[in-house]
């Protein structure tokens, strides 16, 4: 495996069970059992009640396109080798909107509601990171 030139994402308590649902290739969301919400990125407590009592639940890795920006330029490591790139949030069937990386397609045809599925990158030995590529 080529060393990875990007930053590393910082695992946490908080984090570790979504990264290690990464590391088997499962995208997964968090839900309150208090009120229901469902929430993502990982936190210790819900954001829409504060309550602590959270589970993880596997996500479909299905969404659509919700924004995004294609980038051009940049001087940041790792990432001059891959442009143009783009970053976008992604709306999950879950209901859950996700920072992420389109892959695997051209970006100018790219499109606001696009459908889209999680794919992973396995960076090194203990972190894959989810990116999301067009379907069809």
């Amino acid at each position: 495996m080529a060393e990875y030139a990007k930053p590393l994402p910082e695992i946490t308590a908080e984090s570790r069970p979504f990264w290690e649902g990464c590391k088997r290739h499962q995208f997964l969301v968090q839900r309150c059992r208090a009120c229901g919400a469902r929430q993502h990125y990982p936190r210790g407590i819900c954001a829409a009640c504060w309550s602590d009592d959270i589970e993880w639940l596997p996500s479909s890795g299905r969404g659509t396109v919700y924004s995004f920006t294609v980038t051009y330029r940049t001087q940041a490591r790792g990432f001059r080798d891959e442009l143009p790139y783009v970053l976008a949030y992604v709306e999950l069937e879950e209901g859950v909107q996700v920072l992420t990386n389109i892959v695997g397609g051209d970006p100018e045809k790219l499109v606001i509601g696009m459908p889209v599925r999680v794919v992973f990158e396995d960076v090194n030995a203990d972190v894959s990171i989810p990116r999301f590529t067009p379907v069809g």
